[in-house]
């Protein structure tokens, strides 16, 4: 049976409500079990739904999208107080979803599955992607130029919004869970087996970084041209500051509250120092001083977190297993 690792490892999680699909050198960690307190801790948000919510995206703190198993798509206009389904006319398991603008989105998913909207989200029809393998990650810098990556190395491209799809050669067969691009020559994309790939013209070439883990990446995202992270299973996370020529172990210890540690699945920062990271059993961390620590925020849920949006420094989104959406406000 042809299988790969999320799909193996999600259907374990899903058995046991846990996931359905998915310091070292001078970094410091907090060790006890306390949590910064934020203005207001995040809110639990009515999605109307009770399938995992695979990813989320918000272009400003109005207007965003979430998307998940069975076909599932969200949308609200009004930051999250309601949100709406969309007809997707699929019942595949969709995992990613990015906006370019207020106009052109696009979802991936199992399958090879890549949906597009011309509206606002409000209708979507599929593109061909030329591939039957799992696609995990999408990323679009304008409208008519992005990404997607997924099983077996699969790195897609296309500069027509996604009439045409063309595939990059990767140099590898693990599995690709994320891709992010800083400009249109810089970007990066990670998956399993300590898997980081970069680029510096726009994928026409990959280069594999070194990093001497095994870890399972799930997700990258590059601050400027020289500073980026990488997250994953077990608490990895490494870090570079010389753009990819030098990874830094910074891998999460486990704290006396948790058994093991925690798997680590969305980064994102919204300036050089604000970052923020979910994971399972619904871990959110956040960082104030450029990720030299991370310190726990306080959360009532313990489903896992798969999706996280900011668009903007103050107000973010989480999603995840059991239709969980979370309204994050930052403290200034």
């Amino acid at each position: 049976m042809a299988e790969t690792e999320l799909s193996m490892k999600a259907r374990r999680w899903a058995k046991r409500l846990i996931l359905i699909s998915l310091v070292a050198l001078g970094f410091a960690v907090t060790t006890a079990p306390r949590a910064e307190k934020p203005s207001l801790a995040p809110a639990t948000q009515k999605s109307g739904t009770e399938v995992t919510l695979m990813s989320v995206y918000f272009l400003d703190a109005r207007v965003g999208w979430a998307v998940g198993a069975g076909g599932a798509i969200l949308k609200t206009v009004d930051g999250g107080k309601r949100w709406k389904p969309v007809p997707s006319r699929t019942s595949a398991l969709l995992t990613g979803v990015f906006f370019s603008d207020k106009i052109h989105g696009w979802v991936v998913g199992s399958n090879g599955i890549v949906l597009h909207s011309k509206d606002g989200g409000e209708t979507w029809t599929g593109q061909p992607s030329g591939t039957q393998v799992a696609l995990y990650g999408v990323y679009f810098l304008t409208p008519s130029s992005g990404w997607a990556v997924g099983a077996g190395g699969t790195i897609l491209h296309t500069e027509d919004s996604g009439v045409r799809w063309t595939d990059q050669t990767s140099g590898t067969s693990a599995v690709l869970y994320a891709v992010h691009f800083f400009d249109q020559n810089h970007g990066g994309t990670v998956g399993a087996l300590g898997t980081i790939l970069l680029t510096e013209d726009g994928g026409l070439t990959w280069t594999t970084q070194e990093t001497q883990s095994a870890a399972t990446f799930f997700d990258v995202f590059f601050t400027d041209q020289l500073n980026g992270w990488a997250v994953g299973n077990a608490g990895a996370m490494f870090q570079t500051t010389d753009g990819g020529k030098r990874w830094i172990d910074r891998t999460f210890a486990c704290l006396r509250t948790c058994s093991r540690p925690t798997d680590l699945i969305k980064i994102r920062f919204t300036s050089p120092k604000a970052g923020w990271i979910v994971g399972e059993r619904g871990s959110i961390l956040r960082s104030t001083d450029a990720g030299f620590t991370w310190v726990e925020q306080e959360n009532g849920t313990k489903a896992s977190l798969f999706g996280l949006s900011f668009p903007d420094p103050h107000h973010g989104w989480a999603s995840g297993e059991r239709g969980t959406i979370l309204h994050i406000t930052a403290r200034p």
